[in-house]
């Protein structure tokens, strides 16, 4: 039996998840895409002026999933993406693991390049994950930054950036 991907996924989970392992997993069972755009977060050692020793994330069960599935979606009717998914992880992590993955693909590059940034600046702010920072002085909640909700701001106005009329018709 030939394993075949799940086209549109969004996974929370404790356990790490392997980069390349992902990506194979993704590509099995299409050959059509003649694009894929991966973006991986990691775990920092340093942020806000104070070295990183672990980084807790929480989450809210089922809902975070939701709205990941939905900015999925969102990213699905706005490009020609043939598939996407999302891996998150959640619990105490520390610095230069994987925090997040996002893959997306598509016939072009445009479509699965700005498909990608768009899923993954909505994730910034939408999507219900906390995040606390373990220090060497204590733990502190990290906030929300203004340029993530300014990322955010720019997929709100009209699509400048590329014509993908072309792409939605070419096989």
């Amino acid at each position: 039996m030939t394993k075949t991907r799940e086209a549109f996924e969004a996974r929370v989970q404790q356990v790490p998840f392997q980069v390349g392992q992902e990506y194979e997993d993704f590509l099995l069972g299409d050959t059509s895409d003649g694009a894929v755009a991966t973006f991986v977060g990691r775990v920092r050692d340093y942020n806000s002026g104070a070295a990183v020793k672990a980084l807790e994330l929480e989450h809210y069960p089922g809902m975070t999933e939701k709205v990941m599935l939905q900015v999925l979606e969102q990213a699905k009717q706005r490009w020609p993406i043939t598939a996407a998914r999302v891996v998150h992880r959640v619990g105490k992590l520390n610095p230069g693991e994987n925090i997040v993955m996002v893959l997306t693909a598509s016939a072009h590059r445009h479509a699965a390049l700005d498909a990608c940034a768009f899923i993954m600046d909505h994730l910034k702010t939408q999507a219900t994950f906390w995040k606390k920072e373990q220090t060497p002085d204590g733990s502190r909640w990290v906030k929300s930054r203004e340029s993530d909700n300014s990322a955010l701001k720019r997929w709100q106005q009209p699509d400048q950036c590329c014509d993908h009329s072309e792409e939605r018709t070419r096989s």
